[in-house]
């Protein structure tokens, strides 16, 4: 498979946005989960009041759903920028660090020398994980400073408090359609809701959620993927994916709708930290590449595969060759279904 890039480049092929961190990933040795009788509603539990002790800590720079997305497109071939924000200490210094190495510009970084960066806290259980988290209010690159030869910006994860940097997003979006947006609603940006994202979902050309924010975002409870994909498309994406874990992914282009399951792991995944990203990263990379949805969804679990065998979401991201590579591997039977 051949795949090149337009002769006539623009600055940046992507422009990644969201909020970046520091992730330090603590391995617990003793903890409980209890679910419902539907093995649904899970709690990570541990002994109250006391010393516990664990497996190990792992200190990872530059992580977050945006961070996650650029790193994985500057190493499959992809000139990429990200906005976000980072206080004035040694952490920021880090995040800027592996931005730099991994190539991926820093033009549109914020240093808040008063601040802190950001860190969260990755309790790692059984290859899932219990994030703590805790966003700080930064200020940001205006986005009207991207160039308005970007092809793409992809969009997800930010701060509670930033609801006028996202109306100012929307209004660039509008004033440029011919940049392609990609979407993956982080916590905050799905409390808004609907009708306070509206701008943000009818530009929208690729919306990444999983099966419960999908719900969530519709305000049902649980639905079909059928339904899901009915009223996400009327919210105006274009391509709509739903992932649904270890079960395998969904997606849509409005005309053809396709179940993709995981792509075989080769071990039993180390953490699933970053699962979701490297998904997104696998499938928009394909589509940017100027593939059909069905080939995307041959791209994006075999990223996902990869990192799952990793702590961290970043060092199990592929490039372009190993991810081919990977692909004229895998089982005969992989492949998208029609639904």
């Amino acid at each position: 498979m051949k795949l090149k890039l337009n002769h006539d480049r623009p600055k940046y092929d992507l422009v990644c946005i969201g909020d970046c961190t520091i992730d330090a990933f603590i391995k617990l040795k003793e903890a409980y989960v209890y679910c419902d009788i539907h093995k649904e509603n899970c709690q990570l539990c541990m002994p109250f009041a006391t010393k516990i002790p664990y497996e190990s800590l792992e200190v990872i720079a530059a992580v977050g759903n945006s961070s996650n997305v650029a790193v994985g497109a500057a190493r499959m071939g992809f000139k990429t920028a990200i906005i976000t924000a980072v206080g004035g200490d040694r952490h920021g210094i880090d995040i800027l660090d592996v931005y730099r190495k991994e190539g991926v510009s820093t033009e549109f970084v914020k240093v808040n020398k008063t601040k802190p960066t950001n860190y969260h806290f990755v309790l790692n259980y059984k290859a899932e994980r219990t994030i703590l988290i805790k966003h700080n209010e930064y200020e940001y690159f205006d986005p009207k400073a991207i160039d308005k030869s970007t092809k793409w910006i992809y969009f997800s994860s930010m701060a509670e408090n930033t609801l006028p940097f996202h109306d100012r997003i929307a209004r660039y979006l509008k004033k440029h359609p011919e940049i392609k947006l990609g979407f993956n609603p982080g916590t905050f940006q799905l409390r808004y809701g609907i009708n306070r994202m509206k701008d943000i979902y009818r530009r929208t050309h690729v919306l990444f959620v999983n099966r419960e924010e999908a719900a969530f975002v519709l305000g049902k409870k649980k639905l079909d993927v059928g339904p899901l994909f009915d009223g996400l498309h009327k919210l105006g994406p274009k391509i709509v994916v739903i992932t649904d874990g270890p079960k395998g992914a969904y997606a849509s282009d409005g005309i053809n709708r396709y179940f993709m399951p995981i792509y075989p792991d080769p071990r039993p995944p180390i953490s699933r930290t970053g699962a979701g990203d490297a998904f997104s990263t696998g499938f928009l990379c394909a589509i940017m590449y100027g593939l059909t949805v069905y080939d995307a969804l041959r791209w994006a679990p075999i990223e996902s595969m990869n990192v799952v065998q990793h702590f961290g979401a970043q060092t199990g991201l592929f490039n372009k060759a190993q991810l081919l590579k990977a692909l004229r591997a895998a089982p005969k039977n992989y492949r998208p279904k029609l639904i």
